[in-house]
């Protein structure tokens, strides 16, 4: 089967690629000029120019029997309201049309868990929950709410669409990187003498590519699947990298309206005076949620994999460290 990715020089998208060319799929992925697919030159990979919103995106599709739509752009900042609607929700439209117009037989498109929301008071939502989108904190979990409700528009309109709803990953090729990529090179540069008092629902980004792929296989056509694996407040997993590592893990939490206080300053203040902020202000918002999933119904009906947290970690580890981010020896 050839398939056609987008987004697949990112984390999850070259994870996924690697997964499709190990499978024996072939596979075709759309990348812009500037994305950097230096680590993914080995594979046997079709590599096409194009943005997610080109009008002649249905050629580029065209022989391919499956879509696995994985791109979107990430931003906290309040300023990149319109390249997040212009990329997220139309770019979705515009590649879900694509599909349609070029024969795709079924596109797997990968929505968030930060369109679900979160559920509070530390429980775990699963993929019936759906906060209102006005409760969503942030331009970026409001695209990618909008987003998903094209993917939900196409499958009514009888386009085969399965919904996948990644967590946060860890592991290695997280070249960006993420924002849980960040937590861990700022920990082994001991750059977090303190954490915030959140959590979140983590799961190995080779375990995500997996449930890309079964999501093709096993998937229903207008189905939500929550890709995650094990809820973890910060605290806990700075200490799971403290052993691993060796090094100490911060024992002082900071109140939320510290944090705070500082990005407004950042982002509202300085930032008009021309210095280049470094803390989102929905950011900190975010971090004042415990953000926790419930992966089940993936792991029941696409036999989802769960490979523990602490080889993601180890692998996370070794990988910042082979390629150059940090310096030492951790493992």
């Amino acid at each position: 089967m050839r398939v056609f990715v987008t987004g697949g020089s990112g984390f999850v998208g070259g994870n996924l690629v690697r997964l499709l060319v190990e499978e024996g799929y072939q596979v075709r992925a759309l990348v812009r000029s500037s994305s950097p697919i230096t680590r993914l030159k080995d594979l046997p990979v079709e590599w096409v120019k194009g943005d997610l919103t080109d009008p002649d995106l249905a050629s580029k599709m065209q022989g391919c029997q499956a879509v696995f739509h994985v791109a979107a752009h990430y931003s906290l900042w309040q300023a990149d309201q319109d390249i997040l609607y212009r990329s997220n929700v139309q770019g979705t439209a515009n590649v879900l049309a694509s599909a349609r117009k070029a024969g795709v037989e079924r596109t797997v498109y990968t929505s968030s868990v930060a369109a679900i929301g979160v559920l509070g008071g530390g429980r775990s939502a699963d993929e019936t929950y759906q906060s209102p989108v006005e409760k969503l904190v942030g331009a970026y979990k409001k695209s990618k709410f909008l987003a998903e409700q094209q993917a939900w528009l196409a499958a009514r309109d009888g386009q085969d669409v399965v919904i996948v709803s990644p967590s946060s990953p860890i592991g290695p090729g997280d070249v960006k990187p993420t924002p849980t990529g960040d937590i861990i090179l700022r920990f082994l540069r001991r750059q977090m003498p303190f954490y915030l008092p959140t959590g979140l629902n983590f799961i190995d980004v080779r375990d995500v590519a997996r449930g890309h792929l079964l999501a093709l296989e096993r998937g229903k056509s207008a189905e939500r699947y929550i890709l995650g694996h094990q809820n973890l407040s910060l605290k806990a997993l700075l200490d799971l990298l403290a052993d691993i590592t060796g090094q100490k893990a911060p024992e002082r939490s900071l109140p939320a309206w510290l944090p705070l206080s500082v990005a407004w300053m950042d982002e509202y203040v300085l930032a008009r005076l021309g210095k280049t902020p470094e803390i989102p202000v929905d950011g900190v918002r975010m971090a004042g949620q415990f953000m926790y999933y419930d992966a089940s119904k993936a792991v029941r009906e696409l036999g989802l994999p769960q490979t523990p947290l602490l080889v993601a970690l180890r692998d996370a580890v070794a990988w910042f460290v082979e390629q150059g981010y940090v310096r030492g020896t951790y493992l």
